[in-house]
């Protein structure tokens, strides 16, 4: 165990509402734990490393994201999420205040493409300087 792993008392809590159910097809060949999966899924989204980067302690990288995609598609992490915060709301460990702040940052006018006062800008697109001038029969007929 390292630091930042799960300890005794954690996992004890946490095992119970594992969503590990049962898969069907071959059962699997890699020998780590499941609580190997679920820190090695805790010590990617402390780090922030890429999966590839997964240090072997915790298993196969793939494994460890397979697990982590597949709970995330199925709505897995957020039911343990909301399990834990009942269990702990229910021992009243979490105090629920709310906190509204009232104050106003308004952006001035142009800040939010207001058109400025005096700048016309028109829709024809400008005469480039690498342009041929215009002569002899293209100049327009004074009229």
């Amino acid at each position: 165990m390292t630091r930042g792993d799960l300890t005794g008392t954690q996992w004890a809590v946490l095992e119970p509402l594992m969503p590990w159910g049962i898969k069907s097809g071959r059962p699997p060949v890699h020998t780590n734990t499941k609580r190997q999966l679920i820190n090695g899924i805790r010590f990617r989204t402390r780090t922030g490393i890429p999966w590839r980067d997964l240090p072997a302690r915790y298993g196969p990288w793939e494994t460890v994201y397979g697990l982590f995609r597949r709970w995330q598609r199925n709505g897995s992490w957020h039911r343990l999420f909301e399990q834990l915060q009942a269990r702990t709301d229910a021992k009243g460990l979490i105090t629920w205040d709310v906190s509204v702040d009232s104050t106003i940052a308004r952006a001035h006018q142009h800040a939010a493409g207001a058109r400025k006062r005096g700048i016309y800008r028109s829709n024809r697109p400008a005469v480039s300087s690498t342009s041929p001038p215009i002569t002899g029969s293209d100049a327009p007929a004074a009229g």
